[in-house]
């Protein structure tokens, strides 16, 4: 499951080198109340355990699934996004944050761990859900990019995906063995 939307100021144009600043702030942002979608919370009932990245915004998401228990483990964060030194242009972070993504995609990643190490740890973290699941169905409320990467690490170690839903903020995925 991803997480909700983050609050954070919208609609300030920055420099590339500001993006460091703002990547942090995202980090530590948390999400919206009110924007959950149904499914989820009856998803989160029906896990054996429920898992969240040690991130605030994805810890926020899982409390807001109800009160139920979860644990935080680092191995599920955000792959890390990637930032320049330049001082122009200047843009609306959202296109930074698809820029740098990008380039992250094709090698970039100053500040950030390689698509290399981000799919070593999607492995691990594939590896680690598995464990999980021998106890019953997981839910794990992570991140766009690295649940992407863990999905791909899941099916390689034989799992099926079914049942892709969402919105923007909030999706699942749904594997099975």
């Amino acid at each position: 499951m991803r997480h909700g939307e983050p609050q954070i100021a919208k609609g300030r144009w920055i420099a590339p080198v500001q993006m460091g600043q703002w990547i942090e702030r995202y980090n530590q942002s948390l999400i919206k109340e009110g924007d959950v979608p149904a499914e989820c919370p009856a998803a989160a009932l029906s896990a054996s355990t429920i898992v969240a990245s040690t991130a605030p915004r994805a810890c926020s998401s899982a409390r807001a699934l109800g009160d139920l228990p979860f644990m935080q483990e680092a191995i599920f964060t955000e792959a890390e996004l990637p930032f320049a030194l330049w001082s122009a242009p200047w843009l609306p972070p959202g296109a930074w944050a698809v820029i740098f993504r990008i380039l992250w995609l094709f090698g970039y990643a100053r500040g950030a761990d390689s698509l290399t190490i981000s799919r070593r740890r999607a492995r691990a973290a594939a590896e680690r859900l598995v464990a999980l699941a021998a106890e019953g169905p997981v839910l794990l409320v992570g991140h766009g990019i690295m649940n992407r990467l863990i999905g791909k690490e899941l099916q390689a170690l034989g799992w099926l995906a079914r049942n892709r839903q969402g919105s923007r903020y909030w999706s699942m995925g749904v594997y099975e063995l």
